[in-house]
């Protein structure tokens, strides 16, 4: 393994790592001996050494391991899969812990960036005032999904994180040796537990539950990484301009969908919302109780000034007299809580809960600031001020919830509505007309929903969530996002409803462009509405449009669909910047490159200048929450990636590209979608290859997310969503929705003689380096052979030929994106990455090769065994957790 920092360094680097891989297979294979004896834990390491061996190009190796694989009996099947999948899950752990622990490698661990970025603002021309007004002002909104993309259970995930505490207390050098024994002792009772464990869970979640996973990952990790970073950013931002950061300063804050995305999911009713709206509240509320109990315990002192004194009755400990009664609405409000969740509706007194953030921020705020006049500011900067800045970000609602539905569904309520009363078919009208007749009704002043008016099911559930918007605090509440949103009429008709429902605060309501086709239209969509006098007033000056990736990479491939993203909000900005009006972007990422995800720093810092603006929401999806936010120190590390990019992008925005940029990336899109839907949707036997190829069918059997995997349940591959459409191709390792049509426009550039071009825009455009980047990622996890291989086993020969054109377009990429880099190698500039891709091989690729035998077995047996039917599940988790993506 050579590097251009040393192969001495990169050995070192990866020893560590190596190492705490090493000892936890060991521990693995110790809990499976125990368990199965060893007659089969020499099988699996056989299985894992041969596989080694044909990855290397031993094709008797590979002869011997899928022999070995055929020959399994149904009931060492599951345990197999299980065997592999844990040690690629085990894996992912050491990886994850290595980037924070104390024995982190430079070429691993890159400086904190918030420490750089202030260092190079402050010796640039950038001005100090500004510097800190930008970054007082950040607002930075990460927006929690659930679509079903978290293959791990909640019970394991616990358990993963137990684990990253034993390694993190092992690395300890001054452990005695019991201790030492202690701590090796609880991590192997930790990988039992995994392994005596069930990892696929027996039925679907629920929304609830789902959105009970997000308040864990919010109460085990970023409750205390949010203080943990502020801290961090405070001690920065003094030293490195002697000013300190305000105590209710929040430049990131946290949003969800869980429970509140009823796109599609008849399983999110106005029911389910409202119980997710109390569990959030449930949970803020009982770890506030506990921050205040501990300051109860703390905060003893007697001296307090005047306004405290005044405030607690002259108490002689005034500290704790306030937070005594903080104490008691707190668990007042628990109990209020409980209640409600039980499904009563108990009756309080508005003075004895937590009601709104005031009743906390306040007294905290007396208390911190009598404690600073008192001269006890050290006191005041210890765990009250943790507890000020957890208020800030979290408020009294935790999370506050984004409500999502699809136009057409909208469209629909007002549709049934102007029938009933008359009126005509809304469903028919024009723009024009529709414009009309909502903006006269927002305008009015009379009711028009009929009292007596019995409407369907399906516009009852729609008017039931705008009747529970309308019941809620406007701070629980986040965006209400217009799916498929093409029109103006998309938005009225959420606001009317809104208004017909009780709702009498102004909610953000967000058209998302999910296609091709809408985020062109995009800008002269939001120029109309905010050329409507009646909505510019509603905006108060503020305009929030989503912008979706997944959607439109599915419809146009993803280099058209990131240039056309690009477009969209360049204009956008200039509609808004006219109208005088502040944007911000809400960009709907997913984790796997074909959802637009990817590195969210590099990310934010491509996108077009003036887009950023101090202000940015970004969902963060499924398994990409464990990922970033899953452990304490990780999440201290995103933060201040996101923070730092925000700031970077708004201060040091990227340069306008250069009209040739434009020229020859419009060329690139065209062709790239052209090359794309020429397969996907012009190519007769495209479907019923892919359906054969990959898991797709029996993805809608995996208990994975709340939400079916079609839009319809009737409806073909145009309705199949986005992420099960990138999982099933993830799956058999071609990875096609993430690179196709890219490489042949790249080519094609090439062939023009644009190389030279393509260069310049590579090392001098971040948005096009990043897209090159993303590419070379893909690539290099994309596995033809393994591809080719599924197509043996399960695809009639008369589609073969697909398969062949499929495999042949991957590589003219590689070739291309090799050309473009002048590279020997993908990824040649992040090894790390290179390394983590080639180290878990061995282990991926047993799991592939059995799932593609597992797939022809269910395909072939009317009623295949319930070992057969677990053991593909397993391997599908685990082809997930090897390619650390799963959507």
């Amino acid at each position: 393994m050579t590097d251009v920092k040393g192969t001495e360094k990169v050995t070192d680097m990866y020893a560590q790592l190596r190492a705490n891989v090493g000892m936890m297979g060991q521990i693995l294979g110790d809990t499976m001996k125990e368990h199965l004896g060893e007659a089969f834990l020499d099988k699996v390491e056989q299985i894992r050494l041969l596989a080694k061996g044909s990855r290397s190009g031993d094709d008797e190796a590979r002869a011997k391991m899928l022999a070995l694989l055929g020959q399994l009996p149904d009931e060492e099947l599951v345990p197999f899969a299980k065997a592999f999948n844990q040690f690629l899950n085990l894996a992912n752990i050491a990886e994850q812990f290595h980037t924070i622990s104390r024995n982190c490698d430079e070429l691993v661990c890159v400086p904190d960036p918030v420490e750089q970025l202030l260092g190079r603002m402050l010796g640039s021309q950038v001005d100090k005032k500004e510097m800190l007004a930008t970054l007082k002002t950040l607002d930075i909104d990460l927006v929690l999904t659930a679509h079903p993309t978290e293959i791990s259970r909640r019970t394991l995930i616990q358990k993963y994180s137990a684990i990253v505490d034993c390694l993190h207390d092992l690395e300890n050098p001054q452990l005695t040796e019991r201790e030492h024994k202690s701590q090796t002792l609880r991590l192997r009772q930790l990988i039992a537990q995994i392994w005596h464990t069930n990892e696929i869970r027996r039925e679907r979640p629920t929304p609830v539950d789902e959105a009970r996973w997000g308040l864990s990952t919010i109460e085990t990790s970023l409750w205390h990484a949010v203080p943990d970073f502020l801290r961090q950013l405070n001690d920065q931002v003094e030293e490195a301009t002697g000013t300190q950061i305000p105590t209710d300063m929040a430049p990131v804050r946290f949003s969800s969908w869980m429970g509140g995305d009823r796109d599609g999911n008849p399983f999110v009713t106005a029911r389910v919302t409202a119980e997710v709206l109390d569990r959030n509240r449930h949970t803020a509320a009982r770890l506030y109780l506990k921050d205040v109990v501990e300051l109860v315990g703390e905060l003893s002192m007697e001296e307090a000034n005047a306004e405290l004194m005044a405030y607690s009755n002259n108490s002689c400990e005034p500290y704790r007299d306030v937070l005594r009664s903080l104490r008691s609405k707190l668990r007042n409000t628990i109990d209020f809580l409980n209640a409600r969740l039980e499904g009563h509706n108990p009756e309080v007194a508005r003075d004895e809960i937590i009601w709104e953030q005031q009743d906390l921020e306040t007294p905290l705020k007396l208390l911190y600031k009598s404690l600073c006049d008192s001269g006890m500011r050290l006191i005041a900067n210890g765990r009250l001020l943790d507890m000020l800045r957890r208020l800030a970000c979290f408020g009294i609602h935790m999370l506050r919830l984004d409500i999502r539905q699809d136009a057409g569904r909208h469209e629909a309520a007002i549709a049934e509505l102007t029938r009933y009363l008359g009126l005509g078919d809304y469903a028919h009208w024009s723009e024009a007309e529709k414009q009309a007749f909502l903006l006269k009704e927002l305008s009015g002043r009379r009711p028009l929903i009929p009292g007596n008016w019995k409407p369907s099911d399906e516009v009852a559930e729609v008017l039931a969530t705008c009747r529970l918007v309308g019941t809620q605090p406007q701070q629980a509440l986040g965006s209400y996002v217009i799916s498929m949103a093409s029109l103006p009429s998309d938005v009225l008709a959420v606001l009317l409803l809104l208004k017909e429902s009780g709702c009498n605060y102004p909610i953000r309501v967000v058209p998302l462009f999910e296609t091709l086709d809408d985020l062109n239209n995009a800008a002269a969509c939001i120029t109309a509405l905010l050329d409507i006098d009646w909505y510019r007033g509603y905006t108060k000056g503020m305009q929030e449009v989503m912008i979706g990736y997944s959607d439109s990479a599915k419809d146009a491939g993803v280099m058209a669909a990131a240039w056309a993203q690009y477009r969209a909000q360049e204009q956008l900005v200039k509609v808004c910047n006219k109208a005088g009006v502040k944007l911000t972007l809400f960009h709907g990422r997913g984790g796997t490159i074909g959802r637009g995800g990817g590195p969210a720093h590099k990310a934010i810092l491509s996108q077009p200048p003036g887009s950023v603006d101090g202000r940015i929401r970004v969902t963060e999806q499924g398994e990409m929450i464990r990922f970033k936010f899953g452990l304490p120190k990780l999440a201290v590390q995103s933060l201040a990636l996101y923070t730092s990019a925000v700031l970077e992008a708004t201060l040091l925005p990227p340069p306008e590209p250069k009209q040739e940029w434009r020229n020859a990336m419009q060329r690139i899109a065209d062709e790239s979608v052209e090359a794309y839907r020429g397969i996907v949707r012009q190519e007769p036997d495209f479907v019923p290859y892919f359906r054969a190829a990959t898991p797709e069918v029996e993805l809608g059997k995996l208990p994975l997310g709340s939400r079916p995997a079609k839009r319809r349940v009737d409806g073909g591959i145009e309705s199949l969503r986005a992420i099960p459409w990138i999982f099933a191709w993830s799956q058999n390792r071609l990875m096609l929705p993430a690179w196709l049509g890219a490489g042949e426009a790249l080519k094609a550039a090439a062939d023009r003689g644009e190389l030279g071009l393509l260069r310049e825009m590579e090392q001098d455009w971040p948005f096009f380096n990043t897209r090159i980047s993303m590419l070379e990622m893909v690539y290099s996890k994309a596995e033809p052979n393994l591809a080719r291989y599924y197509e043996q086993c399960l695809v009639p020969e008369a589609l073969h030929h697909l398969g062949v054109t499929l495999r042949e377009r991957l590589a003219l990429g590689v070739e291309a994106v090799l050309a473009l880099t002048g590279e020997d190698s993908l990824m040649a500039h992040t090894p790390w990455n290179r390394e983590s891709v080639r180290l878990r091989n061995p282990y991926i690729d047993p799991l592939n090769f059995l799932q593609a035998e597992l797939l022809g077995r269910t395909r072939r047996e009317e009623t295949p065994s319930e070992s057969v039917q677990l053991a593909l599940m397993l391997t599908i988790a685990g082809v997930a957790a090897g390619m650390r993506n799963t959507g």
